[in-house]
């Protein structure tokens, strides 16, 4: 039986590359399938391709392009920063829905789906809830319930209209932090102890029973020494096998993928044993905010190809690494990056001098990363790449 199955998934999938060879020609020219976008290419394989989406950017009615190429491009979209606390909710009790809600309107007409980000993360708060926190007329029982009415209220208003939520961001330190031994870091866990990481799931999933609920962070695209004291990938894990022998509502861990072409990084085989490990414990994956920055030394600066071009070739491969261990894993569901052009990177307003981030330049015109992607979403199938296994949101 097993065989067989094998045999039939793999004549979909056939028969789905068969397809893409033989659509009509277009204006009288061979259909080239390096001219269909990610996000139809990624439906190959039952995977979404989607992008952080800067609103200002796109009602920017001077910039169009930014607009189609979300439109265009993806096949799901995230909120750069328009669902975060102090975006929702800048002042106690009264809600700003409006941005949000003119994102999802645009994924609706554009058939999208939605990656919800983010619900509990210790950074970009509402100063209300912060200095209520520190003066003391937020007791901890009173920050306890904040945070699940915060919860269930945004839930509850997006519901049926989320794919994935990520649920709780960054909740883990990093082994420069201090102490250097991992451990639950930030405004969260400093006031409330780790319990809120699984109250956080369960409030959600009481709110939405249908959308899938994540937990999100960085530095995971691979295991290290399996040492949980240093090795984040593996506290992670640990924290998630944890959740579930407890019952909590789980459906996936999305890895960030942020990376630099400055460090070693990881191979794809390195990265494809991570997301097979979390599938072993019943868990989807995601990559969810993925860009490749680079140091712009004085040379790139001045446009020396000779820094300018490993640079790009380096920062490709990176893209390809993730997106090939991505594919390579049935239970990966979704490959985001976190924006899609170099015109509105978050990277060099927060590195300072990196930048090159993304798979556009800012003028719009796409770089090699972006055709190496589209090169491993059309070479990429059967019998290694097999079409996507639906996540069922935990009970």
């Amino acid at each position: 039986m097993r065989i067989k199955r094998w045999i039939a998934t793999g004549a979909v999938a056939i028969a789905t590359v068969g397809a893409l060879n033989t659509l009509p020609a277009s204006a009288g020219r061979p259909y080239n399938p390096a001219d269909q976008s990610l996000r139809n290419l990624g439906l190959r394989h039952d995977l979404y391709i989607g992008t952080a989406v800067d609103m200002a950017a796109l009602n920017d009615a001077a910039d169009p392009r930014y607009r189609e190429l979300v439109a265009s491009q993806f096949s799901t979209v995230t909120a750069e920063n328009v669902m975060k606390w102090e975006s929702l909710e800048p002042t106690r009790g009264t809600y700003d829905w409006a941005p949000a809600d003119e994102l999802l309107a645009f994924a609706k007409q554009n058939n999208q789906r939605v990656r919800g980000h983010v619900l509990v993360w210790q950074n970009q708060l509402p100063g209300w809830l912060t200095t209520g926190v520190e003066d003391g007329s937020i007791s901890t029982e009173q920050l306890r319930d904040i945070l699940r009415n915060h919860i269930t209220t945004v839930v509850k208003h997006f519901k049926g209209r989320i794919w994935q939520w990520d649920v709780v961001n960054e909740a883990v330190s990093d082994p420069w932090d201090s102490p250097s031994t991992l451990h639950y870091k930030g405004f969260w866990a400093q006031h409330l102890g780790p319990d809120y990481i699984a109250d956080a799931f369960r409030w959600a999933r009481a709110a939405d029973p249908k959308a899938l609920l994540f937990y999100n962070d960085y530095n995971i695209e691979a295991f290290g020494s399996g040492d949980p004291a240093d090795d984040k990938t593996q506290f992670v894990y640990d924290m998630a096998k944890n959740l579930l022998a407890q019952r909590v509502p789980i459906d996936g861990v999305g890895s960030q993928g942020h990376l630099g072409t400055q460090y070693g990084n990881y191979d794809t085989l390195q990265v494809a044993a991570a997301l097979k490990k979390f599938a072993g414990l019943g868990l989807a994956t995601a990559f969810t905010e993925v860009d490749v920055r680079s140091q712009l030394t004085e040379a790139v600066r001045n446009g020396d190809s000779n820094e300018i071009n490993p640079r790009l070739q380096a920062s490709a491969a990176n893209y390809s690494v993730l997106l090939q261990a991505c594919l390579a894993d049935r239970h990966c569901l979704s490959f985001t990056v976190w924006g899609f052009t170099d015109k509105h990177s978050w990277v060099p307003d927060w590195f300072g001098n990196e930048g090159m981030a993304n798979i556009y330049d800012e003028n719009y015109q796409p770089k090699r990363a972006y055709h190496l992607m589209k090169a491993d979403l059309i070479y990429a199938g059967p019998p290694y790449v097999l079409p996507r296994i639906a996540q069922k949101p935990r009970r």
